[in-house]
């Protein structure tokens, strides 16, 4: 059975210094020893959680996307993580799933924060991105969209065949340390009712606003068992997730089977 090494990488980000939190993601990415397939950085990892889109927004052609794209190629690994994109000429916060061969996929944010004006700013996204990695599906998704079950609702494959459709949830975020308890138990859950592995990784320290960040990046199994759960410091880990495990609990728990059909409209 098929296994997929995913790591997090928890950081403080630089508040809206995209040389310094490039430079700087550049040497944890670096300091990686374990093999890993998959890197995960926290939501806006290039500017933290801002709403100053009109300075800094790039391209899809820009900057960030080629630093992306140098970093891939040269480590042979898949890149994730969300920055603020300009897109015919409206804003999104855009999660990019960089390739090592420098293809990607994206996934626009599709709740806003309007607690923190990010729907004055922003454009929804009207649909998802499930990846394929070596068998895995996964379903990449950021912060805001975490307090929404419905969006990330495990659908069901039919047929002969009948599964559900993604395997790992991945989730970016700069979540406020005062909202915590609801982060970690909000992964706990999409993890148990979804019976999939969950992912998520948020950024530690204070940004420009003065809020604070404590971390709290967390890996959880499709049991709800936490597989790892970061402080607030920064630092680098790398799981090894089983899609025997994932299996076995499906096949002895085969909750999933009695599960609501539905549809999404995304307008």
């Amino acid at each position: 059975m098929s296994s997929l090494s995913i790591t997090t990488v928890q950081a403080n980000l630089h508040w809206e210094d995209k040389a310094a939190n490039l430079a700087m993601l550049e040497d944890r990415i670096d300091s990686i020893q374990a093999r890993t397939e998959i890197v995960v950085l926290p939501e806006m990892f290039n500017t933290g959680f801002s709403m100053h889109v009109q300075q800094l927004a790039e391209p899809m052609e820009g900057s960030t996307m080629a630093w992306m794209k140098r970093i891939v190629m040269e480590k042979k690994i898949i890149l994730t993580g969300s920055m603020i994109i300009e897109d015919n000429g409206n804003y999104f916060n855009r999660l990019i799933w960089m390739l090592p061969d420098g293809k990607y996929g994206s996934y626009d944010k599709r709740h806003r924060f309007g607690y923190a004006g990010e729907d004055q700013y922003f454009t929804a996204g009207n649909r998802r991105l499930i990846a394929s990695v070596k068998g895995w599906k996964i379903n990449l998704q950021v912060c805001y969209d975490l307090r929404f079950p419905v969006w990330v609702r495990q659908q069901i494959i039919p047929g002969d065949g009948a599964a559900p459709e993604y395997d790992l949830i991945i989730y970016v975020a700069n979540w406020p340390q005062r909202r915590s308890h609801a982060w970690k138990s909000l992964l706990t859950a999409r993890a148990i009712e979804n019976q999939c592995y969950v992912a998520g990784v948020n950024r530690t320290g204070n940004d420009g606003n003065g809020i604070y960040h404590s971390g709290d990046s967390m890996i959880i199994d499709p049991l709800g068992e936490i597989i790892y759960h970061a402080g607030e410091k920064e630092e680098n880990f790398t799981a090894v997730l089983q899609k025997q495990h994932l299996d076995a609990v499906r096949t002895s728990f085969p909750f999933w089977k009695d599960a609501d059909h539905f549809l999404i409209d995304p307008q």
